[in-house]
């Protein structure tokens, strides 16, 4: 009886459950959050993302960073490995490069389907952040409140 009860109170898993996103973008975004888990590797990143497209060599990186050039190369392969890094030889000099697209894409993921059958929520969370407006998927509201992205 107590078992039948609580199977009531409850909610069933799939009720509980994200909506299905394409499997190839969550593993995409797995593949960002576990190459950004280090502290060296999120500074990196944040380096090349302000370096823009000229990007840096890995010397320059090192230096930036204050980081010992053997330890820096690990960092670098498993950035470059994720997606979030391009690396191009320039004759002696490896020049690595944020990869932006890839951050968007993986920002445009997590906020898919944004407060669920409430849309309006999202809306009003990004009219107050502005400045973020740029890096977001497009949302359109209707004035009866619905939004579509």
């Amino acid at each position: 009886m107590a078992d039948a009860l609580r199977k009531q109170a409850e909610p069933e898993a799939a009720e509980l459950a994200a909506p299905a996103l394409p499997a190839e973008l969550k593993t995409r975004a797995l593949q960002v959050f576990e190459a950004l888990s280090s502290e060296v590797r999120l500074d990196v990143f944040r380096l090349l993302v302000q370096a823009g497209s000229q990007g840096r060599v890995a010397g320059e990186i090192s230096t930036a960073l204050g980081v010992p050039p053997t330890n820096l190369s690990f960092h670098l392969k498993a950035l470059v490995q994720s997606g979030l890094l391009a690396v191009e030889q320039e004759g002696r000099y490896q020049r690595y490069r944020a990869n932006i697209a890839l951050m968007l894409e993986t920002i445009a993921f997590l906020t898919a389907n944004c407060c669920g059958d409430h849309p309006e929520e999202c809306a009003d969370l990004r009219r107050s952040m502005p400045a973020l407006e740029p890096f977001l998927p497009p949302l359109v509201c209707s004035p009866q409140g619905g939004c579509n992205k």
